[in-house]
């Protein structure tokens, strides 16, 4: 029993040093002044994921600062998604949104691709994700899970006095993805940069980054 409490304390502070690591890799929450352009070293009218993904954490998260909240009934149909290289914790990040965020339960042959929304109000409205399922045989299947609200609100990833496109899930969901969030700034017409993060991973002060792309498909729904 011994052995058993010592193992699962050293388990958890290494986690909380890996948390603590990802948290300073993000930089500050501050902007440093820079523009998009300056820190894409590109026009951002013409940026792509490729882009942004050659960026290290702090500099993602600086371009996210530096840009603005997209108009929110802008945001309409199926969106492709792609995360981004999160620093120390990218690998976890990324089994957790392909692999476990899709029900909630372990799903091997599962991963994230997109993200859906529309508006039912003035800086409101709801929408999904979006998930491939490889089948036996080669085929592929669609999933639209993971129901959020979204509005325009204040960032409370940047302490930028921004607002964000926020994509809120605890309506709809239970679990660790109850306290989950995202918050979501454009690039150009066909970019956009998010964030997103959880209670049990610190919150706000511990992003994840992901970009959109468009032009969006039409809007399909959530699966029955």
């Amino acid at each position: 029993m011994y052995l058993l409490l010592t193992g699962f304390a050293i388990l958890i502070g290494l986690m909380l040093l890996a948390n603590l690591i990802h948290i300073f890799q993000a930089g500050s929450k501050r902007p440093d002044g820079r523009s998009m352009g300056q820190i894409l070293g590109a026009d951002p009218e013409k940026a792509t994921f490729e882009d942004i993904e050659k960026l290290s954490r702090k500099d993602t998260m600086q371009l996210f600062y530096a840009a603005s909240a997209p108009v929110h009934s802008k945001l309409c149909g199926e969106y492709q998604a792609k995360l981004l290289r999160g620093g120390i914790l990218g690998g976890a990040s990324a089994f957790f949104t392909h692999h476990i965020f899709p029900t909630g339960k372990f799903t091997r042959h599962t991963g994230w691709t997109g993200k859906a929304f529309t508006s039912s109000g003035e800086d409101r409205g709801h929408g999904y994700n979006i998930f491939k399922e490889e089948a036996s045989g080669g085929a592929n299947k669609m999933l639209r899970l993971r129901p959020m609200k979204t509005c325009i609100a204040p960032s409370k990833i940047g302490k930028d006095g921004k607002p964000s496109f926020f994509v809120d899930y605890h309506w709809d969901n239970k679990g660790a993805v109850h306290s989950m969030r995202d918050e979501i700034r454009q690039i150009n017409q066909d970019l956009m940069i998010g964030a997103g993060y959880m209670g049990l991973g610190g919150g706000p002060i511990n992003p994840a980054p992901f970009v959109l792309i468009g032009p969006p498909t039409r809007w399909v729904g959530l699966d029955k």
